[in-house]
């Protein structure tokens, strides 16, 4: 299993953007990546401007053909001029403990 958290932040004026796009990203995630388990984007409550991404993944494979999709190629595209890259950093970690109900779903 690969999980991760990314985390960054939008550039003023971008917003509506960017939230736009995660939300167009996250419907094509679920529908054409079933080795992706979870794909959640969180904005801060008390910076408005960070966004976290927190996914997990079957294996390295869905992984991997995530990164290769169509729709993550247009996501780049499309944060490109609306991110703070200085703040972009991805984390990939391993869990501990705790668990994810399946019937929690939030989709955009």
């Amino acid at each position: 299993m690969i999980t991760l958290l990314a985390r960054f932040e939008m550039l003023e004026g971008k917003e509506i953007e960017v939230i736009e796009a995660i939300r167009k990203m996250a419907t094509a995630v679920k529908a054409n990546e079933p080795g992706c388990l979870a794909y959640t984007a969180l904005r801060g409550k008390v910076n408005g401007s960070e966004l976290y991404f927190f996914e997990i993944y079957e294996n390295e494979k869905a992984f991997q053909d995530h990164a290769q999709t169509d729709h993550m190629r247009e996501m780049r595209a499309t944060m490109n001029g609306c991110i703070d890259n200085s703040t972009f950093n991805i984390e990939m970690l391993d869990q501990v403990g705790g668990f994810i109900r399946h019937e929690m779903d939030h989709s955009a």
